[in-house]
């Protein structure tokens, strides 16, 4: 049985079971992330996840589409890999946050967004993954068996069909040996955490991690998602809006123990994809969220094998990267998305994306 609220086009909250299987679109690369991210910094992931579930539900009503609500992913991967510790992620997800705000305020996303240019933004994306999936190689040495059951795993969906949900099926794996390790957690309320403090925050990395997470989020979570609201759902949203409503978020969500987040082109289309229509699917998954966070418990996040988080963090690695190249035509981009990503590998993302910011604006003035 489905329910609605609304009937207009343009904003429209409906909880039908369609609604249901789309908000799964959103979360395929949302929770591996998370998992890894409270695995190994020392992020609270029951509070993390009340920021998803709680700005899930705000967009979602506020739009009355299924916007999506992710993780600024370059800023989460660096700190997984540990080249940003928490307190560094959370200071550059407040700097983000006031620069999106301000950006978006004064009508300035278009114009940077032509500043940066899409390849150094693709190989951005790129660097991450890499940095990533070296990480997952680390992880997965911890006990080889396990991981290539996971791959197997994940094999064997993408070959019947279900690539996108096998990360999903891993998770869930994961979950069932760490519950029984640790045994069921018992639900409660997670305490009220403050900004983190004890360590160096605002710090040369965070700025640098800041400046690169920016330049992912103006193009693929601003100017790409405000695109593919009008090409799916046919609503114009403006991408300077949606970078204020990601000020917004980083703004309120940090500072009580959340993480730095976004709206994402890929978790708007994944949504589609899975049969989502309205922002019902955001309050879905809002809820489904916060339920999470009530047994989120760290013991059993402490047993969550890592081989397993080795194969959860291949499979996201992969997309990312499939996501970096797949627009690029071009031989010159196509060679500065794989110099970026290269430099970020092997110096640090930072320097990478100034460096391919540079070379992007030489190539330009040649034409």
């Amino acid at each position: 049985m489905a329910y609605s609220i609304g009937s207009g086009a343009d904003w429209e909250l409906d909880f039908s079971a369609s609604e249901l299987t789309g908000a799964l679109g959103d979360s395929v690369t949302v929770l591996p992330l998370l998992v890894a991210l409270a695995a190994t910094t020392s992020v609270s992931l029951p509070h993390v996840l009340v920021g998803f579930g709680v700005f899930q539900i705000v967009w979602g009503v506020y739009y009355g589409m299924p916007l999506s609500v992710e993780p600024m992913k370059a800023l989460i991967g660096l700190a997984i890999v540990g080249s940003l510790s928490y307190p560094e992620l959370a200071a550059a997800g407040l700097l983000a946050g006031v620069v999106l705000l301000v950006v978006g305020r004064l009508g300035l996303v278009g114009h940077l967004q032509r500043v940066v240019g899409e390849p150094v933004i693709r190989g951005i994306q790129f660097a991450v993954a890499l940095l990533l999936l070296e990480s997952a190689v680390g992880l997965s040495l911890e006990s080889l068996p396990v991981a290539a059951a996971g791959l197997a795993v994940v094999g064997v969906l993408a070959v019947v069909g279900y690539r996108q949900s096998s990360v999903l099926v891993v998770l869930a794996l994961g979950a069932v040996a760490a519950v029984a390790t640790a045994g069921v957690p018992t639900p409660r309320f997670p305490e009220l955490a403050l900004f983190p403090a004890g360590e160096p925050a605002f710090t040369t990395a965070a700025l640098e991690g800041t400046v690169a997470q920016l330049g992912m989020t103006i193009g693929n979570a601003a100017i790409a998602t405000a695109l593919l609201c009008g090409d799916l759902y046919d609503r114009d949203v403006r991408a300077d809006d949606l970078s204020q409503s990601m000020g917004v978020t980083c703004l309120a969500a940090v500072p009580i123990g959340g993480v730095p987040m976004c709206h994402g082109s890929g978790g708007l289309a994944g949504k589609y994809a899975f049969g989502a229509r309205t922002g019902g699917a955001n309050v879905l998954l809002g809820i489904g969220y916060l339920a999470l966070a009530l047994v989120a418990a760290g013991a059993v996040l402490a047993a969550f094998p890592l081989a397993l988080l080795g194969v959860l963090l291949v499979v996201v690695a992969l997309e990312l990267g499939r996501a970096a190249f797949a627009p690029v035509e071009d031989g010159r981009a196509l060679a500065l998305v794989v110099g970026v990503g290269i430099v970020g590998l092997a110096v640090n993302v930072g320097i990478a994306f100034v460096l391919g910011t540079v070379v992007f604006w030489l190539l330009a003035r040649e034409e």
